[in-house]
């Protein structure tokens, strides 16, 4: 069986039930979808998810702990990522949690999509699932043109591990992949675990570690990476990110130059500014309108009506903010 899955915790409840409702408007309302928790925090979606017979929320609890398990033994191998979560204010392991979304290689579908919870569907995903036939991991995204944020491109170790041919080709962004079941038992979990101890560890990039983790995964077991954006026809791809301006909206979808979007990632945008304007205050940012309209789409009468000029989400700091800053009290 097919589905599609994301992750979150009552955090992040105005975004999944905006997706849902993409994924339900563009797929139908009989495609399956999981949602694997990213910790205990998980009523209003438990709430959500009990008035939607195609959604799930994942409970198998010996799988959450076999993935927390292993992305603690992953980080545990890594020379400074500790520290360095230390020096930007967080204690324990940082965003721990994210790793959940590895569940899907547990759960109920055979072949799955992976999608965060600020995305939202634009279009039919059927050609991503087909692909899955020739692949193990199918994405559509163009993380290679920034690959700092996968790796330590520091690392003496990366060019070893991974020629500059294989990052421009294999890398991906973890906030939409599709993959398949079964890929990481438990004897390829320990393997990898015991390569990054033998010294691969210092490759991985501590402050996106779901994303570092998965491409290290993906690429270190040789399992076969396809990305859409390489692969179709220069004049049939189009972008995925919030921060294109110049996507077009037409009966509540996104085309570039005339091509529907795929998704469409609210990538950068923190999710306090989706809760913020859920809960009445007039923020803008882009395509704001299309993530109200999947958001409200039952319930149109509680949408929020704004009056007046909306506030931009991004502000320029005032002078003393920006002293703040520069002498470190302010982050």
């Amino acid at each position: 069986m097919d589905g599609i899955c994301t992750l979150g915790n009552d955090k992040v409840y105005q975004q999944i039930v905006a997706l849902l409702n993409s994924i339900e408007a563009i797929m139908g309302p009989d495609m399956p979808v999981c949602i694997y928790p990213y910790d205990h925090n998980t009523e209003q979606i438990a709430a959500e998810v009990a008035r939607r017979p195609n959604v799930q929320l994942y409970n198998d609890k010996a799988s959450m702990e076999r993935w927390d398990l292993f992305a603690q033994r992953a980080w545990d191998t890594h020379p400074t990522a500790k520290q360095r979560w230390v020096q930007s204010g967080h204690s324990g392991y940082y965003r721990f949690g994210t790793h959940r979304r590895y569940c899907a290689f547990d759960g109920p579908f055979e072949r799955f999509l992976y999608m965060d919870a600020d995305t939202l569907l634009m279009a039919p995903v059927d050609f991503v699932f087909a692909q899955l036939k020739e692949s193990d991991c199918v994405v559509y995204d163009f993380q290679r043109h920034d690959p700092t944020h996968v790796y330590d491109l520091a690392s003496a170790k990366l060019a070893e591990l991974f020629p500059t041919a294989r990052i421009n080709q294999e890398i991906f962004c973890s906030g939409f992949y599709a993959s398949k079941q079964d890929l990481f038992d438990e004897e390829r979990r320990n393997w990898l675990i015991s390569k990054l101890q033998e010294g691969d560890a210092e490759v991985l990039y501590p402050m996106a570690p779901d994303q570092t983790l998965i491409n290290y995964m993906m690429m270190r077991s040789n399992l076969a990476v396809y990305n859409f954006a390489l692969n179709l026809p220069k004049e049939e791809i189009t972008g995925c990110c919030v921060t294109s301006s110049h996507f077009q909206q037409q009966n509540n979808l996104l085309y570039d130059h005339g091509k529907l979007l795929t998704y469409i990632h609210y990538i950068g945008i923190k999710l306090n500014i989706f809760n913020r304007l859920c809960a009445g205050e007039n923020i803008d940012f882009p395509y704001r309108d299309l993530f109200l309209h999947y958001r409200y789409l039952h319930e149109p009468e509680q949408r929020p009506k704004f009056t007046g000029k909306p506030e931009p989400y991004k502000t320029t700091p005032s002078l003393t903010t920006k002293v703040l800053r520069k002498l470190g009290l302010n982050k």
